[in-house]
């Protein structure tokens, strides 16, 4: 009766434990995504970009950005956390369903090896890797490259918090004839691991063999979380397309990814904003003389509608919009009249720093003097220098909270996460 008591107490002071680890991971997981402080600008009216509300905060829907392939160095509180998604087992016996829903997707030519030395070919016109012969498998039923060594290559394609990812070790060498098509709602990346054990985007170039790909596909974005239906669609693609290239395959566990990306995508909504500020005439301003002005101070009319301002990398950093929304085009701005227009500074796309904000500022007080515009709030109420200086300290917070966790505002790692 004693060795049953004592039993059941170590099994109970296992459970126990395990309870408290699980507890304690969540608990960092949510206080490394939580929120540093409260929206003290006029909190009532704040909206995100994923809501259609338009208040002091305008949101506009955005077209689809190409997916972004390089990202910025991880930090390692992250990548610490991302090793606790480890794989799930191998799975080799898999249901063969047949789609034929093959596409073409935009590739890079950044080439990592399995050291992780990382080298660039030209986005042009890319060199084609050299033909390499295909060597038969070390052994029947053998993968070329095991699954473990490619869950643990860290790429610069991918970015474990919001990337799910999954692996695929092939018997033999093979060439990529065509691209899988793995999701209908998410942007994904297929990187190859070449016979002479270097990464780079597969895409399908007669006399290059692949002996292993490592497929991501990115569940966080301004299209919101990918549902739990959307990840195991994307593993059964992933199998599928494994099946028919004979290799075998390693899924990121689901319950530990979902877990990161939850909050991730919490934390986004939080600081996914575009401040607006409003430029008005009093009576109307020639589309002539507006279309001047913006395009003299560095402002371009893109195909969107929007003019936008870009840094000297060329990346866009402010644009200006109609004040409802309708899209700017050379034929009407020729002869049409505008009450006026919004500027818009997209909180995440803007790099950190009181700088950006106050050349922001620069140039809308520049607009303002040249066409005799006031500046105003969505009440049309003129602005204030300290209501100008709340905003700044709001964005400024924004941004730091990004910074906090590792997402550099302004960086193609945070336009990829907010496209």
């Amino acid at each position: 009766m004693i060795f049953i008591v004592l039993g059941l107490a170590v099994i109970l002071a296992v459970v126990a434990y395990n309870m408290y680890q699980e507890n304690q991971y969540r608990k960092q997981v949510r206080e490394q995504f939580g929120h540093a402080d409260k929206d003290a600008l006029l909190a009532s009216k704040t909206s995100h970009v994923r809501d259609s509300g338009k208040g002091m905060f305008l949101k506009k829907a955005k077209p689809q950005d190409e997916a972004m392939r390089n990202l910025e160095a991880q930090d390692e509180v992250f990548a610490a956390k991302a090793k606790l998604a480890q794989p799930a087992a191998v799975q080799t016996d898999v249901e063969l369903a047949v789609e034929d829903d093959f596409g073409d997707e935009p590739v890079e030519h950044t080439v990592v090896g399995l050291n992780n030395e990382i080298t660039t070919q030209s986005a042009e016109k890319p060199a084609a890797a050299p033909a390499v012969t295909p060597t038969a498998a070390p052994a029947a039923g053998q993968p070329l490259v095991s699954l473990a060594e490619l869950a643990q290559v860290e790429l610069p394609w991918f970015d474990p918090r919001f990337d799910y990812m999954a692996y695929i070790a092939l018997n033999e060498a093979q060439e990529m004839h065509a691209l899988p098509r793995l999701s209908n709602r998410h942007r994904y990346q297929i990187i190859g691991c070449t016979m002479d054990d270097r990464f780079q985007a597969a895409e399908p170039i007669p006399g290059v063999y692949y002996q292993g790909f490592v497929v991501g596909l990115q569940a966080v974005s301004r299209n919101g979380l990918a549902s739990g239906e959307d990840l195991e669609y994307f593993n059964a693609q992933v199998d599928t397309f494994a099946q028919l290239i004979g290799g075998k395959v390693r899924h990121t566990d689901l319950d530990a990814f979902t877990e990161v990306a939850q909050a991730l995508d919490e934390f986004c909504v939080r600081v996914d904003q575009t401040i607006a500020i409003h430029l008005v005439s009093r009576s109307n301003v020639s589309g002539t003389e507006l279309h001047s002005a913006v395009e003299s101070v560095g402002f371009q009319l893109g195909e969107d509608g929007l003019f936008h301002f870009a840094d000297n990398n060329g990346n866009v950093i402010f644009s200006i919009s109609t004040l409802d929304n309708s899209p700017f085009t050379a034929a009407l701005l020729s002869h049409q009249n505008y009450r006026g227009f919004s500027m818009l500074f997209d909180i995440p796309y803007v790099p950190a720093g009181e700088k950006t904000f106050d050349r922001f500022m620069d140039l809308a007080v520049k607009l303002s003097g040249q066409l005799s515009l006031d500046l105003v709030n969505d009440k049309m109420e003129e602005v204030s220098t300290q209501w100008l200086k709340d905003v700044r300290s709001y964005v400024l917070a924004r941004q730091e909270e990004m910074l906090k966790v590792g997402i550099k505002p302004g960086s193609k790692q945070a336009r990829r996460l907010f496209s």
